[in-house]
């Protein structure tokens, strides 16, 4: 199942795709005996709702979407999509996660996951121009794979931890590197609004598969910055919902980035900037390509 926000009439609303077409999640839903009004408009609220079901309705979808024509919005490609999920209760990021990236930073292996926090105000969509260039002339890009949490979790375990997770996306966590490094938290460099592309959907676990097989690559107008996979992760997936889920309450909709590559900007010689007008993409294996344009100053 390829889970989506999509903008329409002013309003935020969440969507499945379907052969290149994108349904409804309420008119696809909201008939259920389980269902509340409006609990199924947005993609948290599907989450919230259907989380511990999504391998279910995911098999289930073909004969959902013929039985529920109504639910047709349109093909994607006539559609403005927001970020998958606009509004999560978290939004939590691992540092240092590979050890290539780790070793072009001059930093030791860490013992535990690096954890750091963005704000929802930082996500925007794979159609939305990158924000960061008015305010800094250091803006970075990192690539990663990011994860949606679809189920509450609390202390659980690195065995069972994927139970927990509703789907991945790629994610691009530009950093304001001035800002960054400024003072000795990441927050300022991270938090900047507008920064935080990920898209383009949502990607449950089904059609996945193992999520420390995914192939990484980062580009900038077209010339590859990355290239890694998910297996080459220091704390594996499981892992840092394990880690994370020991001291806080994972919710559903909450999203984890997991960590970047080598390859940075910072760390290249000259290092490279990204610059109005410049585009990066960042495309993962079985979850697309994100593709974004930043913004002018």
């Amino acid at each position: 199942m390829k889970i989506i926000s999509y903008k329409q009439d002013g309003e935020i609303r969440g969507g499945v795709i379907v052969d290149g077409n994108v349904f409804d999640l309420e008119r696809l839903y909201s008939e259920r005996p389980e269902a509340d009004a409006g609990s199924t408009r947005s993609v948290r609220a599907f989450l919230e709702h259907y989380g511990t079901r999504l391998s279910s309705l995911s098999k289930a979808l073909p004969h959902t979407v013929a039985s529920k024509p109504e639910a047709l919005v349109g093909p994607l490609d006539s559609l403005q999509l927001a970020a998958p999920l606009t509004d999560p209760s978290k939004v939590l990021c691992i540092g240092l996660n590979y050890k290539d990236h780790v070793a072009e930073t001059g930093r030791a292996l860490p013992e535990y996951p690096d954890v750091f926090a963005k704000f929802a105000s930082t996500l925007v969509g794979p159609q939305d121009d990158l924000k960061g260039a008015e305010l800094s002339d250091n803006m970075d890009f990192e690539g990663e794979v990011a994860v949606v949490i679809g189920r509450t979790a609390r202390n659980v375990t690195e065995d069972n931890a994927l139970q927990y997770v509703a789907g991945l996306a790629p994610l691009n966590d530009t950093t304001a590197r001035d800002l960054q490094y400024r003072g000795t938290q990441w927050l300022a460099g991270k938090a900047v609004d507008g920064s935080t592309p990920w898209g383009p959907a949502l990607v449950t676990l089904d059609e996945v598969g193992d999520p420390q097989t995914l192939e990484l690559t980062t580009r900038v107008n077209g010339v590859e910055m990355q290239r890694s996979n998910t297996r080459h992760q220091i704390f594996s997936i499981s892992h840092i919902i394990a880690y994370l889920s020991s001291f806080l309450t994972l919710e559903p909709g909450d999203v984890i980035a997991t960590g970047t590559p080598q390859g940075i900007g910072a760390k290249r010689n000259p290092p490279i900037w990204l610059q109005p007008g410049d585009t990066i993409e960042v495309e993962v294996e079985r979850l697309g390509v994100l593709r974004n344009t930043v913004a002018a100053r």
